[in-house]
């Protein structure tokens, strides 16, 4: 068994590996093109009546949609911030550092945040991430980690020291002399 600290691992988070949510920014940037175009032809038409009203519309449309999307990619970037730094302070994070699994725990925090944002699909992904990386009871026990007080782990790292052998005399010449029938 692997034993991971109870106290969780000391210092900094990693600095994180991972661009921001590539689709969430695709179609912000589409957006703000639509919204660009749209006033851009407001301004140089004549439109008039329904077929003003509707360009409005559109606009309007567009401008909302950017205005959640720049939200989302602000609140999606600090919940991530946020779960980052809590997940590199578990035990299991003093095994992740060793492994050198920065990455998958990034791709964890990303499904994660995705999922408590409402994506369900995210929400599948981050299950199966959890497990794989030791997030879990079960999963704990299939990589043979085992969370262990910090006192209990410094004490079974620190080197003990050998005993002795015992003098050969105080050792009985035939190991089956002390045994008994009962």
């Amino acid at each position: 068994m692997t034993r991971l600290p109870a106290g969780g691992r000391k210092g900094r988070a990693p600095i994180w590996p991972l661009i921001d949510d590539v689709r969430k920014a695709a179609l912000l940037d589409v957006n703000e093109g639509v919204v660009l175009r749209l006033l851009a032809e407001l301004e140089d038409s004549e439109l008039y009546g329904a077929a003003r009203v509707s360009k409005e519309r559109k606009l309007a449309a567009a401008e909302l949609e950017v205005a959640v999307l720049t939200r989302q990619i602000a609140a999606q970037r600090g919940l991530e911030t946020k779960l980052w730094r809590e997940v590199w302070k578990t035990p299991q994070a003093f095994a992740w550092e060793r492994l050198g699994w920065t990455r998958e725990v990034a791709q964890y925090v990303r499904w994660k945040v995705l999922a408590e944002l409402g994506d369900m699909d995210a929400a599948k992904e981050a299950r199966q991430l959890s497990d794989r990386l030791g997030l879990t009871p079960l999963a704990l026990l299939r990589l043979r980690w085992e969370v262990v007080p910090d006192e209990d782990l410094a004490e079974r790292q620190r080197p003990q020291p050998v005993a002795p052998p015992a003098p050969a005399a105080a050792q009985p010449a035939d190991p089956r002399s002390i045994l008994h029938a009962v």
